[in-house]
């Protein structure tokens, strides 16, 4: 885990006694990296006087295992769809309170009761976004238009991929042919045996810094996420974004508050201030995905409401799949994963 960013903000408020002493309420939020508008945490304390502390992780499967090997003491965790269906059998989250995230009635219809939490009743949809492949135009001979890209000796020591078990999986079985979720062991088996094939050809396993790869040079080709990748275009105009004609990932990540938190009503709070239109719209300009909350797009900026890869056409969504929990079958996917990346 890497912290990136630590918002130390003063906490005070009387004691029931009426005496002065301070009452400091800390509030530990876990998410993804650089995934944050650091504005609009100081302007929440100032308005409830809170503290935030944000520690960050790089893939699902961390947030998971460092939950699951004993950390305590986070409030708020921002798990992606498939992540929560897993964590809810699991028992691992609070039901929300909706009426203590009142923006949660400006979240699309269509992002909210979906596959994972059909009522949200553990979940508030945050951002959203796609996976495909983020590519320097400056350094690839043609346009990629498929995964198979990833698996050219013409890059080789010049493709980065997500360091995440399942999205790297999922591009290996949709470059193959399978679906992205397959519990057939053939068909893992087949993905993986792709994998180590390729494994020679990678500079990097990294959902951290491949942006910056982009930008130096050092990749031509990064399998990554939307977003990242146009913070990258953003800083050096010739990186460019494709999904594959074989199709991508579309997720959303979800702000969930754990069984464990001390300060669920705090947590709920906080939620729903990053979940305001205005809030939520500046999230949004900076991190280049998509706000669940539909009235943020009206205070977006043009570039970023009209771009087609944060806000994808209809055509482009009918290629997208979700990933989703594949029960037993991930431990097919555990042992691959640590095969591809041990050897």
């Amino acid at each position: 885990m890497t912290v990136v960013l630590t918002v130390t903000l003063a906490a005070c408020s009387p004691s029931p006694e009426g005496q002065g002493n301070a009452k400091h309420v800390t509030l530990h939020l876990f998410t993804w990296s650089d995934y944050t508008e650091e504005t609009a945490a100081n302007e929440f304390e100032q308005k409830f006087g809170i503290k935030i502390v944000t520690d960050t992780f790089g893939s699902n499967e961390e947030l998971l295992a460092k939950l699951q090997g004993g950390a305590s003491g986070y409030d708020i965790i921002v798990p992606s769809d498939y992540m929560v269906s897993i964590m809810i059998k699991q028992g691992l989250l609070a039901e929300i309170d909706p009426s203590k995230i009142p923006n949660l009635a400006q979240v699309y219809k269509h992002l909210k009761g979906l596959y994972y939490d059909p009522k949200n009743t553990y979940s508030v949809p945050y951002l959203w976004g796609t996976t495909g492949i983020g590519y320097n135009a400056d350094l690839v001979r043609s346009a990629p238009d498929s995964w198979q890209a990833l698996f050219s000796g013409e890059y080789k020591g010049k493709i980065s991929l997500l360091n995440d078990e399942r999205e790297v999986f999922a591009m290996a079985l949709r470059a193959e042919g399978f679906p992205m979720n397959s519990i057939d062991p053939s068909q893992v088996a087949a993905a993986k045996i792709r994998l180590m094939a390729q494994k020679p050809l990678v500079k990097t396993y990294t959902s951290e810094n491949y942006d910056q790869l982009l930008v130096s040079g050092e990749v031509a080709l990064a399998h990554g996420w939307s977003g990242t990748v146009l913070r990258a275009a953003a800083e050096k105009p010739s990186i460019k974004y494709v999904i594959p004609k074989e199709g991508g990932t579309i997720w959303q990540d979800n702000f969930c508050v754990l069984r464990t938190s001390r300060h669920k009503a705090q947590a709920m709070t906080f939620i729903n201030y990053l979940l305001g239109p205005e809030v939520a719209a500046r999230i949004s300009a900076r991190v280049h995905y998509a706000s669940a909350n539909e009235a943020a797009r009206l205070y977006l900026p043009k570039e970023v409401a009209t771009n087609p890869v944060i806000y994808p056409p209809e055509a482009t969504i009918g290629r997208l799949e979700w990933i989703k929990d594949v029960g037993e079958a991930i431990k097919l996917y555990d042992r691959a994963w640590t095969e591809l990346k041990v050897k």
